[in-house]
């Protein structure tokens, strides 16, 4: 089957929308950019004092949407799934930053950082969703 135009627009954005996240996870993990302390201590406290497990969860959210992209373009059904993990990690980090801990840097950002998160969520599911629908047309193998 050939690939749909759509499918190369798709897998373009969400891979700079992916790299974006990519590169502010490498940021806070490094201390970099605006991570450096003391531009905001607290934001470097915090992504230095994470739980194992939350930076797994993180990184599984990042990473695996960052797979999934990447999968769009070579026209793998792995795509789907990816997309999936991803959710699953950003899913459980959401939880504990917004909900579990009395403060986190971006709770306390207020709606602005809520609504920033809710956009990669929608992001996400479009992204699953597209993934597949492509998948069910025979486009992704």
């Amino acid at each position: 089957m050939k690939t749909p135009i759509h499918l190369w627009i798709v897998g373009i954005v969400s891979l700079l929308w992916n790299a974006g996240g990519a590169a502010d996870y490498v940021m806070a993990k490094l201390s970099l950019g605006p991570y450096t302390p003391p531009l905001d201590a607290a934001l470097a406290d915090f992504f230095n004092n994470l739980p194992a497990w939350y930076t797994a969860a993180w990184a599984i959210g990042v990473w695996f949407s960052l797979l999934g992209s990447i999968m769009l373009l070579l026209r793998s059904r792995i795509a789907s799934s990816a997309f999936g993990m991803s959710f699953l990690g950003l899913a459980i980090a959401s939880v504990y930053t917004f909900f579990v801990l009395d403060s986190s840097p971006m709770r306390d950002a207020g709606t602005g950082a809520m609504l920033f998160t809710l956009a990669i969520y929608v992001v996400l599911i479009i992204l699953y969703i597209y993934a597949r629908a492509m998948t069910r047309r025979g486009v992704l193998r």
